[in-house]
């Protein structure tokens, strides 16, 4: 199974800004966590972040046939 996660505006941010309130965990961080639990699974995790709400949406029409979720 193929899993596509797609990360929004400010998500870079994670573990750097007010850690106090989100945590120090960065998105690279909680990216790896998901892979890993994917490959447990038998699922291969590709990730995307963008600021730009276009982006994102360019790559959900791109990547329609390539990933199962």
């Amino acid at each position: 199974m193929k899993i596509l996660i797609l990360n929004g505006p400010n998500l870079n941010m994670t573990g750097v800004r007010k850690k106090n309130v989100y945590g120090a965990q960065t998105l690279d961080d909680i990216n790896a966590e998901l892979k890993a639990y994917g490959e447990e699974k038998g699922a291969s995790m590709s990730f995307f972040q963008s600021n730009h709400e276009g982006d994102i949406i360019d790559i959900i029409h791109k990547s329609k046939d390539d990933f199962d979720g």
